[in-house]
């Protein structure tokens, strides 16, 4: 069965299910999908996200801020371990740097990352991190302040390979979306086949980025499957074998087995 690794339930189309997050999930059962991790991009939605892993069995919580939902005052490491103290939250993120959409603040986002990651040290519990433009700077604030033995996850990863051979030397595990089924992502797909089956991880990132056949709408965790799909031809495996070892790499990392 299927993990998905990194979805926004809180922010999902439910139209299709006439507004009910439950027949989606269901939905994503029926898909082999039986698990996900509900991702929290701030302050005002970490709530929202703890009480749906407390609603819905096999969904967990993480809560954090993202790059480009920092707000005025930046959180501390303090206010994030509060945050995130609770059994449901299994990690802390969204995090990381955006230099696409935000690089006008890239102070506070290099202050916001830090005290993610010193709160995910203090609480052990892994860092789900954001990169966009921004490689250097992601790479070298986390040989800074991560703790190897806690780690955490690069998801929606869409760099080089060269920097994920630096994330692996970290620690970290890497996440792959929908993107990789996508026409013009042949060297994100050399990417996936180059990467260490023991440290890959599949997502959707619902609603956002739905993969091949489904571009153009709205995602969801059942599209997981075609993630995995993509990621067992691209490694001559079959998707029971990937959804097998994506899911072993899921409950490794956020210590949840």
């Amino acid at each position: 069965m299927l993990v998905d690794s990194h979805c926004h339930l809180d922010r999902l189309d439910l139209t299709p299910y006439d507004g009910d997050l439950g027949a989606a999930l269901q939905a994503a059962h029926a898909a082999g999908v039986t698990r996900m991790l509900c991702i929290g991009i701030e302050r005002g939605n970490a709530e929202t996200v703890c009480q749906i892993a407390r609603a819905h069995e096999g969904v967990y919580a993480s809560v954090g801020i993202h790059p480009c939902d920092i707000a005025d005052e930046v959180e501390t490491a303090e206010t994030l371990i509060a945050l995130a103290d609770r059994p449901e939250v299994i990690a802390l993120g969204e995090t990381g740097l955006d230099y696409h959409y935000s690089r006008e603040r890239a102070a506070e986002q290099q202050a916001s990352f830090r005290a993610h990651l010193r709160a995910s040290k203090t609480l052990r519990k892994p860092v789900v991190v954001h990169t966009r433009e921004a490689r250097e700077d992601t790479l070298a604030i986390l040989r800074e302040e991560v703790d190897p033995a806690v780690a955490g996850v690069l998801h929606c990863f869409t760099e080089t390979w060269e920097m994920a051979e630096a994330a692996l030397e970290l620690g970290f595990y890497v996440s792959f979306s929908g993107i990789i089924t996508f026409r013009n992502a042949e060297p994100l797909r050399e990417v996936v086949r180059r990467m260490p089956l023991d440290r890959l991880l599949v997502e959707t990132d619902a609603p956002f980025l739905a993969p091949v056949p489904h571009r153009g709408k709205k995602n969801e965790p059942r599209f997981t499957r075609e993630v995995a799909a993509c990621v067992a031809e691209l490694k001559g495996l079959s998707l029971e074998e990937v959804a097998e070892v994506t899911s072993a790499n899921f409950d490794r990392l956020f210590r949840v087995a």
